[in-house]
């Protein structure tokens, strides 16, 4: 569900100094890889470049936040999606505010306060101590 209210000003702009209502959610910026729900079968089949879109929008980082009620919404987004591919231009509108909520884009993720950082690897030997703690003492 999207955040109210206008989009966060660069640190050091903001008029009013109290915590913001909502924080950001910070996601590892790596591909979803997790359990992803079948794609549903289709009359007259998926088109090529909504099975391309479904990729992508499965993959994203975000989507492992994601209940069965969002992976439900993605399906009818992705319904909307094949009827535009197909030609219906009538849906365009409604697919592009369907994406914004999907977060499909770094302007739609940004209205929605999710942010990706960098993924924090840690190699980890057993029985072997790490010389990079030591070198602050």
């Amino acid at each position: 569900m999207p955040v109210t209210g206008r989009k966060p000003k660069p640190a050091g702009h903001s008029v009013h100094r109290h915590r913001p209502t909502h924080d950001w959610v910070e996601v590892p910026n790596v591909p979803f890889t997790g359990l992803v729900p079948k794609l549903p079968t289709r009359q007259g089949g998926w088109p090529a470049r909504t099975k391309r879109k479904w990729l992508a929008w499965s993959s994203m980082p975000h989507c492992g936040l994601w209940t069965r009620s969002e992976w439900d919404f993605a399906f009818d987004s992705l319904e909307l999606a094949a009827l535009f591919h197909e030609g219906d231009a009538k849906v365009a509108t409604e697919l592009r505010n369907r994406e914004r909520v999907l977060g499909t884009t770094a302007d739609y993720r940004r209205d929605l306060r999710i942010r990706y950082v960098e993924a924090v690897e840690t190699e980890s030997v057993a029985g072997v101590t790490s010389l990079a703690s030591f070198r602050h003492l």
